[in-house]
Parts: structure tokens; sequence; C-alpha cells
């Protein structure tokens, strides 16, 4: 039995009213996802390889798309590139690739289209606001003093234009300023959260919860270091493995055991795992749902990052059995000995987890995390070159991501053997 991709959400934005497109969708749906696969990610490199490289001449029969119908193509249908996903990961389970034994949860941080050198903190983003004010002010009044004589100068032009200094300072006043506000709203939201959640501890009423809030939101304050990029506002920086600091995203990602097939990625813009979780169960519930897959995971499998007595509560409610590390094991430490006997009496969920992890069945599945979900971002990393997205914005990001995971799933189809390419995808 033949399977194949339902490619119709790609078309939906082409009518006859409208003209053909100048491409077929169907030629630049395979032109990406073999550039993806094969870590060919830039627009402008999948063009060259149209004219120089054998295996994408085929495949696009020789047409060659230019760059910029490359590019806008991929950021004009990120959200069929993300039902594709769904319909790989249907593939995969058709194919025997999905078991829902053991999954396993973890984030990676992926870079940013963001420089470092393309940002500023809150305490230069306060300097450099009160001195563009000042040189912009002061070019105005210089553009009113000269006016009459730009009439002159610049013959049948108004001769009032702004002076591209002052536009440069103007434009850089606004991005910064625009900055500045969005620190500051997300310190104040972060200490009314933290407020209303103390009085909430301490039992206090609706009334009180919100007054606590809107006390600490007047009083919050913005670290002078706290930083903002006018590349990609919604990167954060966030510490990556080789011990560096770049604007990142964090894909916090369920990888099945069976076949190492991604069950639901989703990028978030913080580099926090632990309050994640709980979203990561829904993302996962959603992508299987939609795949068509009714089978439920049996044991979620994360690392100590995840641990909260909340994230064990939340697992144990979705159905799923949690293993989850409540510390990290120090090099060469010796585990200690499996318990016996039955479980005692006033453990705390913590010491319940732990006791649970030291028990043979529970270190057995848990040596299986490292196994089941790290190789699946280094070989993303390597083979798909995904390590660093090129499109902007979370929105564009997730997408770009999603596509990611998509070429993923794909070769694990591919090495499976399972007969699933039709001709309307690849012929």
């Amino acid at each position: 039995m033949e399977h194949g991709l339902d490619l119709a959400p790609f078309y939906d934005g082409y009518t006859e009213a409208r003209g053909a497109p100048p491409y077929d969708p169907r030629l630049m749906v395979k032109l990406l996802i073999y550039g993806y696969s094969n870590g060919v990610t830039s627009s402008r490199a999948l063009e060259r390889r149209c004219h120089h490289d054998v295996a994408f001449m085929f495949l696009t029969a020789q047409a060659a798309p230019d760059f910029v119908a490359i590019s806008r193509f991929r950021r004009r249908h990120l959200k069929a590139f993300t039902a594709l996903f769904t319909q790989a990961l249907g593939l995969c389970a058709r194919a025997g690739l999905v078991s829902l034994g053991n999954v396993a949860l973890d984030g990676s941080k992926i870079r940013a289209s963001a420089s470092r050198h393309r940002a500023m903190s809150y305490d230069r983003m306060v300097r450099a606001e009160g001195e563009l004010a000042g040189e912009v002010e002061a070019l105005l009044a210089d553009a009113e003093r000269i006016d009459a004589a730009e009439d002159a100068v610049h013959g049948d032009r108004r001769g009032d234009e702004l002076p591209a200094e002052l536009a440069r300072r103007e434009g850089r006043l606004a991005a910064i300023g625009k900055a500045k506000a969005d620190l500051e709203a997300e310190y104040e939201a972060k200490a009314r959260a933290k407020a209303e959640q103390d009085a909430a501890g301490r039992g206090a009423d609706d009334a009180e919860q919100a007054a606590a809030g809107e006390q600490a939101e007047a009083v919050a304050v913005v670290p002078g270091k706290a930083q903002r990029s006018f590349t990609d506002p919604d990167a954060r920086i966030m510490k990556t493995t080789d011990g560096s600091f770049h604007y990142c995203y964090n894909a916090q990602t369920v990888v099945d055991e069976g076949s190492q097939v991604i069950l639901s990625t989703k990028l978030v813009a913080s580099g926090a795992d632990s309050p994640e979780l709980p979203m990561a169960l829904q993302d996962l519930a959603d992508s299987l749902a939609t795949a068509g897959i009714e089978k439920w995971p049996q044991t979620l499998l994360a690392d100590a990052g995840y641990f909260s007595e909340s994230n064990v509560a939340a697992v144990t409610e979705a159905g799923i059995d949690p293993l989850i590390a409540t510390g990290r094991q120090k090099h060469g430490e010796k585990s200690q000995a499996a318990p016996r006997g039955p479980i005692p009496k006033g453990l705390t969920p913590k010491q319940r987890m732990a006791r649970k992890l030291h028990t043979k069945k529970g270190r057995a599945a848990y040596a299986r995390r490292k196994a089941i979900v790290e190789p699946v971002f280094g070989q993303m990393k390597v083979a798909q070159d995904a390590g660093k997205l090129r499109l902007r914005g979370l929105d564009n990001a997730q997408g770009e991501w999603t596509l990611q995971a998509f070429c993923h799933n794909v070769r694990k189809l591919r090495n499976s053997g399972f007969h699933w390419v039709s001709a309307e995808v690849f012929s």
C-alpha cells in the first residue's frame, strides 16, 4: 500500500482568479524538504544548488527558483509545513515507528537569527534614549534654520524632507523606546504573578491577591543588565552547551523510544525547562490527536530541570507514569543501593520520586532517557544544520523548527524502508 502527504494546504493560497503560481508548490516543497534534510537551509544556497547540484537539479526539473521565491514560499507556508509534521507522524505510526512506551522530554537551545552585538542592556537604553532625543531635537532645530535655503539646493524637490541623519536617529530612538517598554512590561508582569502566587500561598482572597499584584507591579524594577535584541525581540539570552551565551529559543521536544521519532516539539522564549512541562503535555496530546494516534505514552522520562511537585502531579493526572530526576548525580558518585520493602509513610513527593528512581526498574528505565532524546538533537544539528534558525520572531522560528522536526521524522521513515512516498510528493 502506498502512502503520501496531502499538499492541499500549499495550493489553497492559489486560485485561478489570481493566476497560477510561478513555481508549482509541489516543486518548492520537494526543494525545501530535501534541502533542510541535508543541512542546506539558506535560500541563496538552495538557489545555487539548483544550478550546480545534480540531485537538486533533478528534483526541480532544472527550474532553478531564485532565492527570493524560495524565501517567500517558505515564509508564506510555515503553517502548511506544520501540518506536514503531523501527517508524517501519522505515517511513522503506520510504519510501526511509534511505540509510546517510554517517551523522553528535553529542551535544547536553538540559536536565533540575532547577534549579541545588536542588543542593548536596560541601563544603556535609558542613557541612549536621552542622548538620541537631544540629537534629534538639535537636528530638527538645524533643519528649521536652513529650510529656506534648501529650496534652492534641492530644485523641484520640496526641500523639507527629513535629513538622513535625523531619519536614522528617529528610527533608532523608536526601537530603543519599544525595547525599553517591553522590558518594563515583562518585569512588571513577573512581579505581579509572583506577588499573586505568594498571596495565594498565604490563603488570601482574590481581592487581596489582586491588590498585592498591583502593588508589586507598581514597584517592579528592571535589572540594569537585562537585555533585548533589536533583530529578534522574541529571542532571549540563554546559556548554550559550550558554556557561552547567545540569543536562542528553547526547543521543548518529546521523543518516542522506539525509533527516536519526534512526537511533539515547541519553541519557547525561556531558558528554564520546568515551567514548560504542562504545556509540553498539552502539545503532545494535540499532536497525537491530529496525527490520528489513539495510544498514549506509558512513562515520561525527564531530567532534573523539569522536577517540581506540580509537574509530577501534572504528568500523573495525564495518565502517564513520571520518572523525573530530582537532582544531578556528581561525576564519579556511586549510585545508592536499590531500596527494599514497602514505601515508608510520610515521604514528600520529591523523596518518593528519588526512591522510585533508585529501584532497579526505575533506574533501568531512566537510563534510557539519554539514548532517546539527546541523540535526536545531535542528529538534527549535525545532519540538518538545525542548530541555528534563519527566520526571526517566535511564530516564524516555530514554523521553521517544525519543518526541521518534520525532516527528521521523514529521515526515520526513509531509513525504516516503509513505502510511503507517493507520486504526489516526489515525482
